[in-house]
């Protein structure tokens, strides 16, 4: 999400890294490159502002001065304003109320209010164990219901059926007295959205509020939309009493302006960020870890959880044993590593939570992402069980077959056998304890079967 602003942010900091002295006049230089790279990441005026005052203020006095490093004083500065400026940790929703847990999500069409819903009765189901009903007040949308709906099967939610014409509120206070009768834990209601701000979509909002009173009233903001996520974010503060604020698509090439404004403009805390389609792909917000990343310190703490929660222990321990024992590694470890590197997001999502230094020795250009690891675990699947044992029995016949199975070219299972090759290799080493002679070999550098192509 900050690609550009941390492109920015980096180039100008680096010129004060390891600087023994730091004057009045490089930091106002440093500070107006900053309020540069702030506003083309299209953060609010007000907030660059303030975030420039507090950072100047605290630069030019004695906490740089008598420091050490200064540079790297500076830096932190920086980092603890960004993390200022964003607000406090969440800790997701407040479970603190009698049930059932009502969620209100508002915010404009597009946003991300249907998919967020389903994400939060994922959350809600698999980190607290709460039995989770879902229900869609958008009567100007019926293809939003049915895709509720669809997301309710998907991760095990109850869904509140819509049948009839019935104004939005009064399916709202249906869906409330759905949810007492059935005993559920949280009610998550989705709203209609427009595509701009106007006094009847407001309106039809705050009916559906009056009937609810729920806990939870959220805004769900594309991370995407720039200036227009500040007006909207005043319009619904004014609206609505918002408890916080959920930033969704931040796993897209967005500036990132919206996650430094949004919480100054509405004074509410944001509470989750989307960071991608499936409804697993939600992250309650740790300004510290955004920050890191914004100046391209990555978010190594991120990575570990992420890793800790969607690797199959079991399955890495059987692999390691094998390995261990000498066996060779084939294509049905390869489909299985696959598999859950698929789960995690594919390799582009881990190298964004890695520092940019570490993430740039991927080398390559390009992002393995969930469409070509698809196209390789289909090319594994499309070989016979004794292929994925023996890969060396696979000729130019063989290949040709593969391709035709997996929809793909001959030219693509080449790229997916050398790849392999190298992968059994290191594999090989491994088992020999070569491993940190390996890493010195690579220079720093991710291993070739690991680049992304």
């Amino acid at each position: 999400m900050f690609d550009k602003l941390t492109e920015r942010l980096s180039a100008t900091l680096d010129g004060l890294r390891g600087r023994g002295r730091i004057t009045e006049e490089n930091v106002g230089d440093a500070l107006r490159q900053v309020r540069m790279a702030l506003l083309e990441a299209d953060v609010a005026l007000p907030v660059v502002k303030t975030f420039i005052e507090a950072v100047k203020a605290r630069a030019i006095g004695a906490e740089v001065t008598r420091s050490l490093t200064p540079g790297q004083a500076f830096i932190k500065i920086i980092h603890t304003e960004l993390v200022s400026v964003m607000g406090e940790p969440s800790t997701g929703l407040n479970l603190r109320v009698p049930a059932p847990l009502v969620v209100l999500l508002a915010g404009l069409q597009g946003a991300g209010k249907t998919t967020t819903a389903g994400k939060l009765a994922r959350w809600l189901m698999a980190q607290n164990r709460r039995r989770v009903l879902l229900a869609s007040a958008d009567i100007h949308r019926p293809a939003a219901i049915l895709q509720l709906e669809r997301l309710a099967v998907q991760v095990g939610a109850a869904f509140h059926p819509v049948t009839g014409e019935h104004k939005a509120e009064e399916i709202a206070a249906a869906a409330l007295v759905h949810a007492r009768q059935g005993v559920f834990d949280a009610l998550i209601v989705d709203t209609a959205g427009r595509l701009h701000v106007d006094a009847e979509m407001m309106e039809e909002v705050q009916r559906i509020d009056r009937v609810l009173t729920p806990s939870e009233r959220l805004f769900v903001v594309d991370s995407m939309a720039g200036q227009d996520a500040v007006n909207s974010a005043r319009a619904f503060g004014s609206a609505l009493e918002l408890t916080g604020v959920v930033l969704t698509k931040a796993d897209g090439d967005a500036r990132g302006g919206a996650a430094l404004s949004v919480r100054q403009v509405t004074g509410k805390p944001i509470l989750f960020l989307g960071v991608g389609e499936k409804t697993e792909a939600l992250e309650t917000f740790q300004p510290e870890r955004v920050a890191s990343r914004i100046l391209g310190m990555g978010d190594v703490l991120g990575l570990v959880e992420q890793v800790e929660q969607k690797v199959d222990r079991e399955q890495a321990h059987k692999l390691a044993q094998k390995i261990s024992k000498g066996k060779e590694f084939d294509f049905n470890d390869l489909r299985d590593q696959l598999g859950q590197l698929q789960q995690m997001g594919g390799l582009s999502a881990l190298l964004d939570k890695l520092p940019a230094q570490l993430a740039g020795a991927a080398g390559a250009p390009g992002q393995m992402d969930d469409r070509q690891i698809r196209r390789q675990i289909a090319m594994i699947n499309s070989m016979t069980p004794r292929e994925r044992r023996r890969p060396n029995l696979i000729d130019g016949s063989r290949k040709r077959r593969i391709a035709a199975g997996s929809g793909t070219q001959v030219q693509d299972v080449n790229r997916l056998l050398k790849q392999f090759l190298q992968m059994q290799k290191a594999m090989k080493q491994f088992s020999k304890g070569g491993l940190k002679k390996m890493l010195r070999g690579m220079g720093g550098k991710m291993p070739p079967f690991m680049r992304p192509r």
